[in-house]
């Protein structure tokens, strides 16, 4: 897609600001039913395609994000520009800087159609627990998107963004990716600045691309995967993605561990087992590893993950951030009926069962045990990966469930994330990548699981599987921009 639109633009073929109106049409159509986007910014997009033509038209030479139209997680910071993470606490709220990454792509002369949708400060699976209301999965409107990222896989899958970034804790890219059909990489931990992410859990986060494909994830991945000095954890990458994306992956070792394929849907089984026999045509051999300590992964992310955010969140008081409550009789009610008008319930839920693990009595039995066992999850993934080049799992045990299932049995959603919870709390990267459809017609998404800064090899192993495959895994959604009637 990114590589497509860089050609017609190089070629003269359209006009970056014709391509932008089509976009802009387009959303325009779509938005309604989907509600993929909760902030749209025609104007400053217009005003960036104009800036490109201006670009191309004296003759410089312009990389391959410059011009393609795209998208970003509301709780990636645009200054000046509305950003709210979904909740009614940051509504009006305008930051007065750009997030490193999105300052990168927009010096480079990407275009922002919009701000897309997503969970409440990104604590959800669904997409539904967004202010603004869920997503809607573009294959299917009466499933959802995914969560946290879902506007943002709901609007590349839908065609009306080429891509966008997302922020990962959980699998906040991968899940919405593997339900909506796209490739979505979670990079390692460091390798993308988290300045200018609205933080849920700062030793979790991680921003990342959604794209149609594995080479527009590799070419998104280079431009933001940078040492950035605002961050004091980020390294940057180790090397270029789309340099590699061809590298030979005959003799390469795939691990398998059976604990991934626990409470699995048989389709999703079916279809990894059917990757896995392209992979074998490949001559990659596959190989079974043993992971036992993810067994507890998903207890260890939920007590880090709401320990981390009742800490972030506490800044939300009506003092420093978030519309203050107006009747109180002292600063103690106000702080508790701001949070308590400001904050939807799973947003509390999860302060509250954040504040409980760590208060006195408490922080020994869960939060110092969780952070043992987290030791001990990175140790296993170290041994899995003395015997092998990369695992491979689901993304989700399941396809996309229907609108408000989400919303019936929080604790229910919460087991979706178990195959990609593991990922974050190893500070590993991953990719979901499509790999079929179940027997409702939904996607159905494979992980692709590496050490540290291991993400070329990754996308590699993802794009070798598109080009054997030929891409029959994408399904396009009729109604989105069609770069072939260009």
């Amino acid at each position: 897609m990114i590589s497509r639109i860089h050609g017609l633009l190089k070629a003269r073929k359209i006009s970056c600001l014709e391509l932008v109106a089509k976009y802009l049409n387009k959303i325009e159509n779509l938005n309604n039913p989907l509600n993929a986007y909760v902030n749209l910014t025609a104007d400053f997009a217009i005003e960036s395609a104009k800036n490109v033509d201006k670009k191309i038209a004296s003759g410089e030479d312009f990389g391959l994000v410059c011009g393609v139209p795209m998208t970003l997680k509301d709780n990636i910071s645009t200054k000046d520009l509305e950003t709210t993470c979904c909740s009614r606490m940051l509504k009006g709220y305008r930051p007065i800087y750009d997030a490193s990454v999105w300052e990168r792509l927009r010096l480079c002369g990407s275009v922002l159609l919009g701000k897309a949708n997503m969970d409440e400060f990104a604590m959800g699976s669904s997409c539904e627990t967004s202010c603004f209301g869920g997503a809607k999965n573009p294959h299917n409107h009466d499933y959802v998107a995914g969560g946290s990222s879902g506007g943002v896989a709901s609007a590349v899958g839908a065609g009306i963004a080429a891509f966008g970034l997302g922020s990962d804790t959980g699998g906040s890219i991968r899940q919405p990716a593997s339900f909506c059909g796209l490739v979505g990489l979670k990079p390692t931990y460091g390798a993308v600045s988290r300045h200018g992410l609205v933080a849920y859990a700062s030793s979790l986060d991680q921003i990342g691309p959604i794209t149609v494909g594995a080479r527009d994830a590799a070419i998104v991945y280079d431009e933001i995967a940078f040492k950035d000095e605002q961050d004091s954890t980020c390294v940057g990458k180790k090397c270029s993605a789309v340099a590699h994306l061809d590298d030979e992956v005959c003799g390469l070792k795939i691990g398998i561990a059976s604990q991934y394929f626990e409470s699995v849907d048989s389709d999703v089984e079916r279809l990894i087992n059917d990757a896995l026999e392209v992979y074998r045509r490949m001559g990659i051999e596959i190989v079974e590893v043993s992971l036992p300590s993810i067994a507890h992964a998903l207890p260890v992310y939920y007590i880090i993950a709401c320990a981390e955010a009742s800490s972030n969140l506490g800044r939300y008081d009506g003092i420093r951030y978030g519309p203050r409550a107006w009747e109180y009789e002292d600063i103690h009610e106000m702080i508790c009926k701001t949070r308590s008008q400001g904050f939807g319930e799973e947003v509390k839920r999860r302060i509250l069962l954040g504040t409980y693990v760590l208060s006195s009595g408490y922080y020994d039995a869960y939060y110092k045990k969780a952070q043992l066992l987290r030791g001990s999850i990175i140790e296993g993934f170290d041994r899995a990966f003395e015997k092998c080049d990369a695992i491979l799992a689901p993304t989700v045990p399941t396809t996309a469930f229907k609108n408000g299932a989400a919303t019936l049995d929080p604790v229910k959603t919460y087991q979706t994330d178990v195959c990609t919870v593991p990922v974050n709390i190893a500070g590993l990267p991953a990719v979901s990548v499509p790999c079929g459809f179940d027997s409702k017609g939904l996607p159905v998404g494979m992980q692709l699981i590496g050490p540290k800064f291991s993400e070329a090899r990754l996308l590699c192993l993802a794009y070798h599987f598109e080009r054997l495959t030929e891409r029959c895994f994408f399904k396009h959604v009729d109604g989105g921009v069609d770069l072939d009637e260009i």
